[in-house]
């Protein structure tokens, strides 16, 4: 669908090549005309409909807004073709709206090209209208009265056909205000040719309007006629003369009816917010026309809705323009994001299906597609569905071409420098520098925008957010964005404009954007979660791009490790393999694996912490912090010496982590069967130490769930008190894993608070306890589907890493076929068992025995130490066995 592109066309000696200008589908846009559209007839039909009531709403304005080269222009020319020949409507568009007459488009190019004043707009809407066939008495009888006034000895005729005008309209027009020029006249008894008199015309209508004479019946039902008549001809009553336009339609019968369409393109170049001359004269257009539909397409929103206009424009606010302003009343304040206004309409990005049929069928060769689709794909995935970005691959392809050789996807992994100066054409110098400024930063509000351009007023940040191109999400902590594409090209492309950044340049911009950031992070609450992952995001990635000190960083890094609720953190740490060269970029890497963690097997997570830790780039504080979490990893893996190793180094820095890794000895030794040691060394610990849970860990491996729920519920509470979300979590999901083997019922309440805690948090390890405390408190009911359940979590815990996740399963399926008494799988549960543990865990197949009610191998007594001796220990694993049994038989 579209005629030919020429630039494409030349672009090229070979003639096989068929060039077209296709227009992808814009369904979405062309149901909001025909909406709005169908609404408008309503309005004009409804009994109480007044042309010339000056004071009612208006509602006849569609406005379709967005950055340039996504598709404005061709959109509007598209309705226009769809409006006056059906056939030319694209395949996926329904039918335009039915109204009684006919629907009459009018499009008007407002670019600064075109040449286009606001004389040629009122002359354009007025030569449509001449395929009437009949004369407009009043408005032609105030232009012929304009135009012999402004141009004098100049006829209209040779002015419209020196302009163009009269070749895509005809000569209708002079002939029809002839005609009725000649009518009138003939109406006030005037002698001789209009041509000569048209003054007398004018003054002899005034007053036989102002007389009230029959003989100017026709014209007397336009009440402000005669004022029209009497004031300045000039550009300003020009404007005024549109409501005789529409007093002139309103009255034509309803054989004759017309509906029109004015649509109004590139209103970008009408103006700007100093200069609103010519917006004022479209604007009274639009109010004095009614009846009149006009579809307005341009870069910017209008902002007529806007009570702060007043005194610029003749109508301005909410009440004037309801569609125009947002759902909730007055327009939303420059720096917040608001809900979209009915009738403004931002024009989105292409999706991925459409940029590659456009690709597709731009460049063609009998039929079948000259780009490839491996190149199709390369360009659709750089362009975020901007159409421009498109336009210039498909340059791109046949200049390379043209060169010889066929073009490569490696050839369109690239930004085209032609977006920044399609951008930036009509920004002030201003707006320019802070879009520079916020390019470098994932998301804005206004006054960070400022800061980070080194400005101390808002005035440039504060027109730019309305820019197409900055876009808004209501719900992210700083509402703005750039467009991803042109962001992208106005960070890496070759940028040649006159007030280009150099490298310095950029570098202060990044410092300030750098030192914003760690303002508004100092500035938060306590507790700001949200915040602080964003600033950590964006200080993170502008620390490591323009080698920065690490700064706010250390103190935010700590209380994003703190909260223990890993967050992916966005900036890409080296290339695999490659140590990290500065500080910024080893605590990106250190963040990172703390967050890829949950998502990938430990020893990945230890592999990246060890390249960190060898590096020497991070402080001690922040080494320590690499250390202890790959000595964590380690446990995990089984690693036990190694883990031992790196929390002795940790604790005896007595930094930050000192009492975490004296908890992590706790474990160790827990792991080990010293349990006498670790609860000693819980009471050491206090809060940061998470002494009760450390407490927890050893009294449930002693059978005495009770014991270990209520430390577990202490810690709980204690990380409430802190706002520690992930200890929070994990607290309760031990809790919920401790009551499931004692009381079912209560479990369930467990697990499923457990489940809310975790809400918004990345735990894995937290995550797969949940899962096996549901399997142990279905233990022992034949329909759980237990086994099933199993064998996706072992899959799930192997490919973690998480050795202690593996082993607990097993214990909970050691638990499940004692109360069967399923002997056969009571053994393989137990080989299982002896298979994972080498050392650490290996009381874990002695409580499997205990549960059983079984002997250990070879009649051995336990390696464990056991708080309060083997034989109460076994006695309390077995009790629980027997209690379920007894549950499950409803006793």
């Amino acid at each position: 669908m579209g005629g030919r592109d020429l630039r494409a066309l030349f672009g090229s000696n070979d003639r096989g090549i068929q060039v077209e200008e296709h227009f992808t589908n814009r369904q979405e846009q062309w149901e909001a005309v025909t909406d709005a559209l169908a609404g408008h007839v309503r309005t004009v039909a409804a009994p109480g409909f007044d042309v010339e009531d000056l004071e009612a709403p208006r509602d006849n304005v569609l406005v379709f807004h967005g950055v340039g080269g996504i598709g404005k222009s061709t959109l509007s020319r598209k309705v226009e073709a769809a409006l006056a020949h059906g056939e030319h409507r694209p395949t996926q568009w329904g039918e335009p709206v039915r109204v009684t007459g006919r629907v009459l488009p009018v499009r008007i190019d407002l670019a600064r090209s075109a040449g286009t004043d606001f004389e040629r707009v009122v002359l354009t809407v007025r030569l449509a209208l001449a395929e009437l066939g009949r004369p407009l008495p009043a408005f032609d009888l105030a232009l012929r009265r304009y135009w012999d006034h402004v141009h004098p000895g100049e006829s209209l005729e040779e002015f419209l056909r020196r302009g163009g005008l009269g070749r895509r309209f005809g000569k209708a027009v002079p002939q029809q205000m002839q005609s009725a020029l000649a009518d009138i006249a003939q109406a006030v008894l005037l002698p001789g040719t209009v041509g000569a008199v048209v003054g007398q015309v004018t003054g002899s209508v005034v007053r036989a309007l102002r007389d009230h004479r029959a003989s100017v019946r026709a014209l007397a039902g336009c009440s402000r006629l005669a004022d029209l008549l009497e004031a300045e001809p000039d550009l300003d009553a020009l404007s005024y003369y549109t409501h005789l336009l529409a007093w002139e339609l309103a009255r034509l019968p309803a054989g004759r009816a017309v509906l029109p369409v004015i649509l109004l393109d590139t209103f970008e170049d009408v103006g700007d917010r100093v200069h609103r001359d010519l917006e004022r004269l479209l604007q009274r257009v639009v109010w004095l026309m009614p009846n009149a539909f006009f579809v307005v397409t341009g870069r910017s929103r209008l902002q007529w809705a806007e009570e702060a206009l007043h005194g610029q424009l003749d109508w301005t606010g909410p009440t004037a323009w309801p569609g125009l302003a947002a759902p909730s009343g007055p327009a939303a304040d420059a720096a917040s994001a608001g809900p979209a206004p009915r009738r403004q309409i931002l024009i989105g990005d292409f999706s991925a299906e459409d940029c590659d049929d456009y690709l597709a069928r731009r460049l063609t060769r009998d039929g079948t597609p000259v780009i490839a689709p491996d190149v199709r794909a390369v360009v659709t995935a750089r362009s975020h569905g901007l159409p421009l970005h498109l336009d210039l691959a498909v340059q791109r392809f046949l200049a390379i071409r043209r060169s010889g050789r066929e073009p490569g996807p490696a050839d369109f992994d690239v930004d085209f420098p032609a977006l920044i100066s399609r951008t930036l054409s009509d920004l002030t110098p201003d707006e320019r520098h802070v879009l520079r400024s916020v390019s470098l930063l994932d998301n804005f509000d206004v006054p960070l925008a400022a800061r980070a351009a080194g400005m101390t007023y808002d005035a440039a940040a504060l027109r730019l957010v309305e820019r197409p191109f900055v876009r808004t999400d209501p719900h992210a902590v700083w509402p703005y964005h750039l467009h991803a594409v042109i962001r992208s090209t106005i960070r890496t492309a070759d940028d040649r404009a006159d007030d280009r950044w150099s490298a310095g340049d950029w570098a202060r911009a990044a410092a300030r954007a750098f030192d914003a950031i760690g303002e508004r992070r100092a500035a938060a609450a306590d507790g700001d979660r949200d915040l602080l992952v964003n600033c950590l995001r964006q200080g993170l990635r502008l620390a490591r791009d323009f080698g920065l000190d690490l700064g706010w960083l250390a103190e935010a890094a700590w209380s994003y490790v703190g909260d223990s609720v890993w967050e992916p953190l966005a900036p890409p740490g080296p290339a695999h393999g490659t140590a990290p060269r500065t500080a910024a970029d080893a605590l990106v890497e250190t963040l990172g694996a703390l967050g890829r963690r949950q998502h990938e097997h430990r020893e990945s997570t230890v592999a990246r912490l060890t390249a960190v830790v060898e590096s020497g780039l991070l402080p001690p504080e922040l080494r320590d912090m690499a250390v202890y979490y790959r000595a964590k990893a380690e446990r995990d893996l089984g690693r036990s010496d190694e883990s031992r190793h790196g929390m002795c180094l940790v604790a005896d820095g007595g930094g930050r982590l000192a009492p975490a890794a004296r908890r992590g000895l706790a474990h160790l030794a827990r792991l080990a069967g010293d349990f006498p040691t670790a609860l000693r060394t819980a009471g050491t610990l206090g809060w940061a130490g998470r002494h009760h849970r450390i407490l927890g860990d050893v009294w449930w491996v002693q059978g005495d769930m009770a014991r270990a729920a209520r430390s577990y519920e202490a810690a709980r509470e204690e990380a409430e008190q802190h706002a520690v979300a992930g200890e929070r979590a994990t607290a309760q999901a031990q809790r919920a894993f401790t009551l499931a083997f004692a009381d079912p019922a209560v479990a369930e309440d467990e697990l499923v608070l457990a489940q809310q805690l975790l809400t918004g948090l990345d735990l894995r390890a937290t995550r797969l306890t949940t899962r096996i405390a549901a399997l142990v408190r279905d233990a022992g009911a034949a329909a759980a589907g237990l086994e099933d359940r199993a064998r996706v979590l072992r899959a799930e815990a192997e490919v973690s890493g998480i050795t202690a996740a593996r082993l607990t399963l097993e214990l909970a399926l050691g638990f499940h076929h004692a109360v069967l008494d399923d002997r056969d799988r009571l053994t393989a549960s137990l080989g299982r068992l002896r298979d994972l543990v080498a050392g650490d865990y290996a009381y874990y197949p002695d409580l499997v025995c205990f549960m059983a009610g079984r002997p250990l191998p070879d009649g051995r007594p336990s390696r464990a130490r056991w708080i309060d001796g083997e034989e109460t220990t076994r006695a309390r694993w077995r009790a629980l066995v027997t209690v379920r049994r007894a549950h499950l038989r409803g006793i």
